[in-house]
């Protein structure tokens, strides 16, 4: 790990430090010592094993879209790119390091750049998709009977909701679109020829013309792959089930067990959604934030909420960073051959 990502994760550490102090200042050392010795284990576990398997689906929808170039690559190795996939994504603002990380990760695990580079892209717009797709089930069918949960932060979450639908349609212009998508970005750029100089003007748009075009190649091939597009959605819906299932475990290990897993998996999209437009790494500090407020109209415990809060973070948080410094140690391999 690199002397800047090492800088990156103590202030990640810090902050989450510091919020887990400020969530205790006004708790019963006593009563929350008692429901820790209360804890069911066994979900504890479970919602353990749900993000083990929520990083197998990410894994196996790597492997899939690999498997035009290289028929044999490894699980293993794509397991260990998802998991760098999250430290990177845990650490820095927005969630930018993950794509660039996973580009690397799998260039190490001998995958070519261009081939790489696609299968991330193609991955990326149908976890966009797939996350569009549960967002409006959820705002659907969870939106009424929450209302009064997510009243607060209503705005956010519908711009949050907006930002996706955006990022899809930008996403569908390139596939479909993509001459209409250049000239809009000439358009941009032109105007912006006053504040930069035009050598630097001409280097961007050419690297996002490059980018449109690569991405709009392998967009042809995925339409044509219909039956891999299919099994790529329904792995990621998948994926998202088993992160979004995580707080019903968590709770049941509390003896919270009078909410729905409908309602659950609601409010942890929500929170997803909140978080997204949250540049602090992590979304740190409203993430915990959106799930105090969220959950604690379900949880009048004040303790059995803050030792929920600090359980999700560790489990869909931190874990992924734990796990994701232990792959980022595994060593280069020579590059695969195509089929």
């Amino acid at each position: 790990m690199s002397k800047k990502n090492r800088y990156f994760l103590g202030i990640v550490l810090a902050i989450g430090v510091g919020i887990f102090i400020w969530e205790f200042r006004k708790l019963s050392f006593t009563e929350v010592w008692r429901e820790l010795q209360q804890l069911n284990w066994g979900w504890i576990l479970v919602a353990f094993l749900s993000m083990l398997v929520y990083w197998g689906f990410k894994a196996k929808i790597i492997q899939s879209l690999l498997r035009r170039r290289y028929k044999s690559y490894k699980f293993s190795n794509a397991y260990r790119v998802s998991l760098i996939e999250d430290f990177f994504n845990a650490i820095t603002p927005f969630s930018t390091g993950g794509q660039p990380a996973q580009l690397v990760a799998l260039n190490k695990t001998g995958v070519d750049i261009g081939v790489g580079s696609s299968v991330l892209l193609m991955k990326f717009v149908v976890y966009q998709g797939m996350i569009v797709v549960v967002f409006g089930i959820c705002v659907l069918f969870g939106y009424q009977a929450l209302s009064s949960q997510i009243s607060q932060l209503a705005g956010l979450i519908i711009f949050g909701l907006l930002i996706h639908i955006v990022v899809i349609i930008v996403l569908l212009l390139i596939t479909f679109k993509a001459n209409w998508l250049k000239s809009i970005i000439h358009w941009i750029l032109k105007g912006l020829k006053r504040f930069k100089d035009q050598e630097t003007i001409a280097r961007w748009e050419e690297g996002l013309v490059e980018k449109i075009d690569a991405f709009y190649e392998e967009s042809v091939y995925i339409r044509n792959e219909k039956k891999l597009l299919l099994e790529i959605s329904l792995l990621t819906l998948i994926q998202l089930f088993f992160y979004f299932i995580v707080p019903y475990f968590i709770l049941l290990s509390l003896g919270v067990s009078h909410i729905s897993i409908l309602t659950i998996i609601s409010l942890h999209a929500f929170i997803v959604l909140i978080v997204s437009m949250f540049p602090i790494p992590g979304g740190a500090g409203g993430a915990e934030y959106s799930f105090t407020l969220l959950f604690g109209g379900f949880i009048a415990n004040q303790e059995k909420l803050v030792i929920a809060l600090i359980l999700w973070r560790i489990f869909t948080y931190y874990l992924g960073i734990f796990l994701g410094a232990f792959a980022l140690k595994f060593k280069k391999s020579e590059p695969l051959e195509k089929d």
